[in-house]
């Protein structure tokens, strides 16, 4: 056959082809063929009708998982660690890293959750008051005038001041800021953590105030400030930022933005981060925003009596007296941007609360109550062992407890 005869057949058998396709839109002409695309067309389709299903019936098993985990709620616990030669009476622990930081009036110590001693540090204070902030502690001896930094490997540095400390703060990188007490006069002191005096500033209840509380961004470029003062009789607050950095180098005293409320007392003002504070007032609170000058973003007003407040990085919590019903008590928690992440009334009758790593945590002398950041009740129950004096999430569902006689590591199940 010539190659001009297979090019015009081949042609014929093209234009049929494209003949066929116009009258019943496949491209093969003999219905057995048709019906063969047919047959894989459905076998294919019903091969991702049952992926999808499948795909459906996993995420749906996922998502029971998570609401299942979110809502699950202990009657119980079990007692996985015990020591009863603690000194507990005159030793503070709190929670550090994945450890826990154990100070007294003579040693700072990082201990595991079975009570193993990491590392020891011994240290004469009257009053030791310890401040976290990431990876950095400052153990400062309140009304004395010693502070000592430390890390998860121990002592960074140590501070001596020339007057009494009244509070103090560190960043995550191990500088402290202080209030000193000199008199009717008071000193905010900012210092590396090797003890090196990084600024100074001096303040009297005329100008710009009392220095009521103060706390440093996890940077350590910023430190705010709320100030207690007294005018014509009426009392207000006064909330200050002052930068470090190059940008506050020329303001003075290195402010860099402060805020006035007039008939407000503003006890406790802390950073989230590296741009954002809050500063806690006794009608709600009042959220900054800022890397160099901070600014107000958000104002919420408190929707009745602050019985308690609490926060973490992340969080800031209310708790309300009730007006009615039979629960006494309303937890509002709010995320750092200062959104309700949830709300829910109680009548656990607690005398502390806290956030330890994102579970809020309520206590008695021998009751405690958990809460998940999603508003549920975690376990609510009776400590059987001894008097509770502090108690802090460890890891999971295990929890330290610092009892009167000891401490114990318990889990819940």
């Amino acid at each position: 056959m010539k190659i001009g005869q297979k090019t015009k057949e081949l042609a014929e058998r093209v234009r049929g082809r494209i003949a066929a396709v116009m009258r019943r839109g496949d491209p093969e002409e003999p219905e057995e063929q048709a019906s063969e695309v047919h047959g894989r067309f459905t076998k294919r389709t019903r091969m991702f009708i049952r992926i999808g299903a499948i795909a459906a019936a996993v995420a749906l098993v996922t998502a029971a998982g998570i609401l299942t985990a979110r809502n699950w709620q202990y009657g119980s616990y079990r007692v996985v660690f015990s020591s009863d030669q603690e000194d507990t009476q005159s030793t503070q622990y709190v929670g550090f890293g994945d450890h826990v930081l154990k100070y007294s009036g003579d040693e700072v110590a990082l201990i595991d959750t079975e009570g193993e001693t990491i590392w020891s540090d011994p240290q004469e204070m009257e009053n030791p008051v310890a401040d976290i902030c990431g990876d950095s502690c400052v153990v400062y001896d309140k009304n004395g005038r010693t502070m000592a930094v430390y890390n998860s490997e121990g002592r960074q540095g140590l501070i001596e001041t020339s007057l009494p400390i009244m509070k103090a703060r560190t960043a995550s990188q191990g500088v402290v800021a202080a209030i000193l007490e000199d008199g009717e006069t008071t000193w905010i002191n900012f210092y590396d953590r090797d003890g090196s005096e990084i600024a100074t500033g001096k303040t009297s209840v005329d100008s710009p105030g009392y220095p009521v509380d103060l706390d440093v961004s996890d940077n350590g470029l910023l430190i705010g400030v709320a100030y207690l003062t007294v005018s014509d009789s009426q009392l207000s607050s006064y909330v200050s930022f002052y930068n470090f950095g190059n940008t506050g180098q020329n303001q003075m005293d290195n402010m860099v933005s402060g805020y006035t409320y007039d008939d407000v007392v503003t006890p406790r003002i802390y950073y989230m981060n590296d741009s954002r504070a809050a500063a806690l007032r006794d009608d709600g609170f009042v959220l900054y925003e800022g890397r160099q000058i901070p600014e107000e973003t958000k104002t919420v007003e408190a929707e009745g009596e602050i019985v308690s407040t609490f926060f973490d990085e992340r969080h800031l919590g209310l708790v309300y007296h009730t007006a009615e019903g039979e629960d006494p008590y309303r937890m509002v928690v709010y995320d750092s941007a200062g959104n309700e992440e949830f709300s829910r009334s109680f009548d656990f009758s607690y005398d502390n609360i806290q956030i330890s790593q994102d579970q809020i945590i309520l206590y008695n002398s021998n009751e405690f109550s958990i809460y998940t950041m999603y508003g549920v009740c975690r376990y609510q129950g009776s400590l059987k062992e001894g008097n509770i004096q502090n108690i802090f999430r460890v890891a999971g569902n295990r929890y330290m407890v610092i009892m009167e006689n000891g401490i114990q590591t318990i889990k819940l199940g």
